[in-house]
């Protein structure tokens, strides 16, 4: 076990051996520099053990930090969060993924979706291990972790890994916070669209990263949640997809804040902290958190 100012965490290695899409005899050491993470060349979970979950088999959840797809915030949009989920009697899985580096990866803007979908995998497949209800395993992502966790919530229907099918890597239920939806240059951050995609991606990259255009009536239950005031990810990210998804039959829940700009995650020290009650009221609503003290 690791211990952190937020709590204890496991370790567990994302993939077995060689890391698939990693560029052969490339050697980083990986950065961490104020709880900023980059240079991920071997992905892995983070997992805090539910708290005061009471069920045999309790619901996981996978948290995606953000920042750009050039580092990722693990602080407040990881160990906080985990900490928060696990208190409600979540398995909270912490996901440092591999960004789009094309000096470590190749096939740059598939790595962290493959990440992503193996994540799910990962702990779905093993949840006889960790206690977890197979059935209840989601993922919350924030920012351009949000983009992240967006993209594993509808392209699961061709998983990266072919190896795995779609009922192995589609989570049961999203989050999305301040999440970058679009790639079109109207409403995207430009920051993460340039990291994941590069500076003149032709429009079929455009259109299959904006993961508005891949919603359906088979995306996961979602909740988004944005602040208005939000100066670096526009709202009208999650006003497409929520709009788009609500239009194609599926089930989304919105919550637009009048004001916390960008990037406030879990930290409880923000004005707007009070959005995990929409949270917890949205989860117990929807049967995703069940059996807690």
């Amino acid at each position: 076990m690791m211990t952190t100012a937020w709590g204890q965490y496991r370790r567990i290695a994302l993939w077995d051996g060689e890391v698939p899409g990693n560029k052969a005899n490339v050697q980083v050491a990986e950065v961490n520099v104020n709880n900023r993470v980059s240079k991920v060349t071997r992905p892995e979970l983070l997992h805090y053990k539910a708290v005061n979950g009471v069920d045999s088999l309790r619901p996981a959840i996978v948290i995606v930090p953000g920042g750009g797809y050039i580092r990722e915030a693990i602080d407040h949009e990881g160990y906080l969060a985990a900490e928060w989920f696990a208190r409600q009697g979540f398995e909270a899985f912490v996901l440092k993924y591999r960004l789009p580096d094309r000096e470590l990866v190749n096939d740059a803007a598939l790595v962290p979706l493959m990440d992503g979908q193996q994540a799910i995998y990962l702990v779905r497949s093993r949840a006889a291990e960790f206690g977890v209800d197979a059935s209840r395993v989601g993922i919350i992502g924030f920012s351009a972790g949000g983009h992240l966790a967006s993209s594993v919530s509808t392209m699961f229907s061709e998983p990266v890994n072919k190896q795995l099918k779609p009922a192995d890597v589609r989570p049961d239920f999203s989050v999305l916070m301040y999440p970058v939806i679009s790639m079109d240059t109207l409403v995207t951050h430009r920051g993460s669209r340039d990291n994941l995609l590069g500076k003149e991606p032709d429009e079929a990259m455009v259109a299959r990263f904006s993961t508005d255009l891949q919603v359906s009536a088979q995306t996961p239950v979602t909740l988004m949640v944005h602040a208005i005031d939000d100066k670096a990810v526009p709202v009208a990210n999650t006003e497409r997809y929520a709009g788009n998804l609500f239009a194609r039959g599926g089930n989304v829940t919105k919550v637009i804040l009048p004001m916390g700009g960008h990037g406030f995650g879990f930290d409880p020290k923000r004005p707007v902290a009070y959005w995990t009650g929409y949270l917890k009221t949205w989860l117990e609503a929807n049967g995703w958190m069940t059996g807690v003290k």
